[in-house]
């Protein structure tokens, strides 16, 4: 005969004051790359254009677990970012992240690139080294 445990274990408690992620998303597909982004300007039309699609699953959620936030299955999932602002969870596959990551680190390294030249050609007295 099996034994079995009577005694369940107590669900994690948020602290009041502590520091918790209002914004981290659960439930998460694998192979995307997921962000809140909020509901301003024409924002969610450029994130759209880029590539990213507004999540629509329930069973991703926004921040800590919330009483009375029920989310209609084929619905947005949106959360309060305050100010009266909503903030949309979108995702994008993640090799087009990563390309687009990619595309970043080269423009900023070509933009280094140019500093330190334009300082070791214009510096009239002491020297420059870059390691």
């Amino acid at each position: 005969m099996k034994e079995q445990l009577t005694q369940k274990r107590a669900p994690r408690r948020s602290s009041v004051n502590g520091t918790r992620n209002v914004l981290n998303i659960s439930g998460k597909e694998p192979g995307f790359s997921y962000r809140v982004v909020n509901d301003v300007g024409d924002r969610i039309e450029q994130m759209k254009a880029i590539g990213y699609e507004i999540v629509e699953d329930s069973k991703v959620q926004v921040g800590d677990r919330r009483v009375a936030n029920p989310t209609k299955e084929g619905s947005p999932v949106k959360v309060s970012v305050g100010g009266g602002l909503q903030g949309y969870v979108m995702r994008i596959p993640q090799e087009w992240k990563d390309e687009d990551q990619a595309k970043k680190d080269a423009h900023i390294a070509n933009i280094e690139k140019g500093l330190v030249r334009d300082a070791k050609e214009k510096t009239d007295y002491g020297n420059i080294k870059v390691g």
